[in-house]
């Protein structure tokens, strides 16, 4: 089922300078969240209140049974939790699931000492510039110097298996 926008939220998101649309989800709350092809983006009462590229985006998962999408952030802030008004088929999880994985050109799991654990990726923005990136939870400690060597020996072997410089 396609929504359309409301012309208030269409004003909104082309005031602040967001690309077209590719999928969007009426939320509980009276706002929108839109996955255009370079951000996710969320309207609430006329004003955007989020846009983060999708190379933000850790991870996101989707409940159908309550009708939420949890969005995590490489970053480590905290969660976002979208509220749809709509249970059941939509075209939006689908799209932002798409979206985060193109921005995913290479990733790697990292064994540390002491069993912990780490990811290295290459990430892409929308207009193609790759980058890499580490994440790591809160316990990922850079400042241990077997820590920083294995995290910087796995980046680069990222970045070189695309080609990146290291």
């Amino acid at each position: 089922m396609f929504l359309r926008l409301p012309e208030a939220v269409r004003a909104a998101l082309r005031e602040h300078g967001t690309d077209r649309p590719l999928a969007r989800a009426e939320l509980g709350d009276g706002g929108w969240a839109v996955a255009s092809r370079s951000a996710l983006v969320v309207e609430s009462g006329g004003e955007v209140t989020v846009d983060r590229e999708w190379c933000d985006v850790d991870r996101a998962t989707a409940d159908p049974e309550s009708a939420t999408i949890t969005v995590e952030w490489v970053d480590g802030g905290p969660p976002l939790v979208l509220r749809l008004v709509t249970r059941g088929r939509s075209s939006f999880p689908q799209t932002l699931r798409e979206r985060v994985q193109w921005s995913v050109v290479h990733a790697a799991p990292v064994n540390l000492p002491g069993g912990r654990s780490a990811r290295v990726a290459v990430r892409r923005r929308a207009n193609g510039e790759m980058f890499s990136q580490v994440v790591g939870g809160a316990d990922l400690d850079l400042s241990d110097p077997s820590v920083a060597a294995a995290v910087d020996a796995a980046e680069a072997r990222a970045r070189s298996a695309v080609g990146l410089p290291e």
